[in-house]
């Protein structure tokens, strides 16, 4: 019989972080991770940790700031999931980076890319003499507040243009 135990994981960040969080399959995602975050956005800063899922089990993490790398690291082991990964960035956005990480050959998966407050549904099994942790899905932001009106269009439209992203 095989004992599962269910845990909300609150992703630990500040507002002005980002996040994708995802699976992947093999060792060298997070060097190809951290590749297809450096072409895309050159000079954003981000951190890409990996949980490997067998071997010696280690959170794999790489990045170009020191403090997003610990965060994202304490993140994954929080987690605990095998094969996935979360990559955690400022001075740019998800937008601008996820198709690159979408392409990654080992990506099979992205839950989320957010800068919203996140908790991740964490599944445990025990069984035999091991145990394994996967996600099963993601609470990613709020609850709807409402159906948009015609001030919250023009407010949305003008603030895509303000950030630069519509004419």
């Amino acid at each position: 019989m095989v004992e599962l135990r269910l845990e909300c994981v609150d992703i630990d960040k500040t507002d002005e972080v980002n996040i994708i969080l995802g699976q992947t399959h093999f060792i060298k995602s997070v060097e190809d991770l951290y590749e297809a975050m450096k072409t895309a956005v050159p000079v954003g800063k981000f951190a890409v940790a990996f949980n490997e899922a067998s071997g010696a089990c280690k959170v794999r993490c790489e990045g170009n700031d020191a403090q997003l790398q610990k965060l994202a690291t304490k993140n994954q082991l929080a987690i605990g999931a095998g094969h996935t990964f979360l990559i955690m960035m400022r001075d740019c956005y998800p937008v601008n980076v996820l198709n690159a990480i979408k392409n990654v050959p080992e990506v099979c998966s992205v839950f989320c890319a957010t800068a919203n407050p996140v908790k991740v549904i964490v599944a445990e099994a025990h069984y035999g003499q091991g145990v394994g942790r996967g996600i099963l899905g993601v609470i990613d932001g709020s609850v709807p507040k409402g159906v948009e009106t015609a001030d919250d269009i023009t407010w949305r439209k003008t603030f895509l243009r303000q950030i630069g992203y519509k004419l």
